[in-house]
């Protein structure tokens, strides 16, 4: 799987790391059955104007990174967090941000999920990636409950109160100014 390679930068998220192995070597790890399960997400860039693009997110009354589950079939993370990201913001030319990270995750995070919607709650082993656009005023709302909005990078952290995606941020500002993240 992607995973394999992949190089966790903490010790958190080493043992995240740790618990989507054991959940893909357990069987169908996309499976929203299970209490902890794999999504793929992204934040798209606006390289031109260094900025972000975060969907409000009414359940969790939060904002966030695109993304979300698999469909049924669906097995590839960064085909997911692509297909995701289109479907939310309207954009129909991103891409990876850089070459280097085209199909590479850039954050791997167990992060919780309330219950709701007759859901119960349960966890997410989210599979992140960075996305960049060349045309940013395309964006466009999946549906009025989930509007999108570009911010700078400073704008984005007075915005973003969860450690992992402040973290995610940090990566993606990083992104900006190299080749490759490490």
């Amino acid at each position: 799987m992607v995973l394999d390679t992949y190089e966790p930068r903490d010790a958190t998220e080493t043992l995240d790391l740790a618990r989507v192995n054991a959940a893909i070597d357990a069987g169908d790890p996309w499976s929203r059955d299970l209490p902890l399960h794999v999504t793929a997400s992204a934040l798209v860039v606006d390289p031109a104007r260094r900025r972000v693009l975060l969907r409000w997110h009414a359940r969790m009354a939060c904002w966030l990174q695109v993304g979300g589950h698999g469909d049924p079939g669906e097995t590839d993370p960064w085909a997911i967090a692509l297909r995701e990201a289109v479907e939310e913001t309207g954009l129909t030319d991103l891409a990876a941000l850089t070459p280097a990270l085209d199909r590479r995750p850039v954050q791997v995070v167990v992060v919780p999920v309330p219950a709701g919607r007759g859901e119960p709650a349960h966890e997410h082993a989210d599979v992140r990636y960075l996305l960049a656009t060349g045309h940013p005023d395309a964006i466009r709302a999946e549906h009025n409950d989930a509007v999108v909005r570009w911010f700078t990078f400073a704008e984005s952290r007075t915005e973003v109160t969860e450690a992992n995606l402040l973290d995610f941020l940090d990566r993606a500002e990083a992104g900006l100014d190299t080749e490759v993240l490490t």
